[in-house]
């Protein structure tokens, strides 16, 4: 129970922020500064969870010990065991409620809630690659369905045979990064090729990319760092083509990032996707430069997006998929080439969730 007691402590402070943010939105002169507004709801809103999970287990605890005073107290065997048994309920329930909380405690990724652009590239394979990196295309534009989140392309680079040399679109809803963050790294694909005479099983590989969209960030990108060009929209089959100079191409001259758009019509649409996707580059150049230290001493902890990693193997002959970060297998490939990928990433969030709370986080 001490322990019980000691996790409630923790959280009061957060329950007194939630109640403080609560009054604070409701005020007419927040309310007319969009901004702000906006800033304080999302904090209220990132702290609910916990408020709820802290407010159980502070009634949890009032009805154990309610509960133990009336077993105390009663002569009846009967009654008596009715008490401890529902007394042996609350604990569970109390024990299950602080493992919660220690979990809503670590410290969160500030882009959880983020949306996302996703990049897959063809690697290692030639056109099986870019086949497979169609597949994987296909496979995130389900899952992301599935969550009733919104996908919309960028940009992609398509082979006369159907592949993607690469692709780059956004997924938009709540929660969007928290979930595929760690899918970012290098998938590997086991299979026979439609073009192999003699049967034999070729390895190819594709890389994934995800970073959040930064709505707002600490820096400025200037136009002298900037090149701009703008050439005509194209693809396979006819696919994507007009008859201006719609897409886009930006160079940030500081860096060498390039980033390219020509999925909309409009020359000032691309470029506005094209800023975001520079923006949020140079958020994760920043943020990797930053954490380099604390990434180094942390190179087995999940979701580094370290992009030379084997993240997982998808084998068609056997039929199966695994993850090699968690050791976790799915014999059910054409579910999971479907978007039902769940399986997968629940594990890598608790072994990462794990991994924090044994190191102290």
């Amino acid at each position: 129970m001490t322990n019980a007691n000691d996790i409630l402590q923790k959280t009061l402070k957060i329950r007194n922020r939630s109640a403080e943010l609560s009054e604070q939105i409701a005020s007419p002169s927040v309310i007319a500064d969009n901004k702000t507004w906006r800033a304080l709801a999302k904090e209220h809103s990132s702290l609910q969870e916990i408020v709820e999970a802290s407010e159980k287990l502070e009634k949890a605890i009032s009805d154990k010990a309610a509960c133990e005073r009336d077993r105390d107290n009663e002569h009846d065997h009967e009654l008596k065991a009715m008490f401890e048994e529902e007394c042996e309920k609350l604990t569970k329930q109390i024990d299950g409620l602080c493992e919660d909380i220690k979990f809503l405690l670590l410290p969160k990724d500030e882009n959880d809630d983020a949306n996302i652009i996703m990049e897959i590239r063809a690697a290692a394979g030639g056109e099986e690659s870019a086949l497979f990196a169609t597949e994987l295309m296909r496979m995130y534009t389900y899952y992301a369905e599935s969550h009733h989140w919104k996908m919309e392309i960028s940009d992609v680079n398509e082979t006369e045979l159907g592949g993607i040399k690469e692709a780059t679109f956004f997924i938009k809803g709540k929660g969007a990064y928290s979930r595929l963050k760690y899918e970012a790294g290098v998938h590997r694909v086991q299979r026979v090729p439609e073009t192999e005479s003699q049967g034999r099983i070729h390895t190819s590989t594709a890389t994934v990319a995800v970073l959040p969209e930064v709505e707002e960030v600490d820096f400025e990108i200037l136009d002298s760092d900037l090149r701009v060009d703008t050439y005509r929209a194209s693809g396979a089959g006819g696919q994507h083509i007009n008859k201006t100079d719609s897409a886009i191409r930006l160079t940030h001259l500081p860096t060498g990032i390039v980033v390219t758009c020509q999925d909309e019509r409009s020359q000032i649409k691309n470029r506005e996707k094209a800023m975001r996707i520079l923006q949020s580059k140079l958020y994760e150049l920043y943020q990797s430069e930053k954490d380099k230290e604390f990434k180094d001493s942390r190179r087995a902890q999940v979701g580094t997006g370290d992009r030379s990693e084997r993240v997982r193997t998808y084998n068609y002959p056997q039929g199966r998929v695994t993850d090699h970060r968690v050791n976790v297998s799915s014999y059910d490939l054409e579910g999971v080439l479907n978007g039902n990928i769940d399986l997968f990433i629940d594990a890598l969030i608790l072994k990462d969730r794990t991994e924090k709370l044994e190191s102290g986080e």
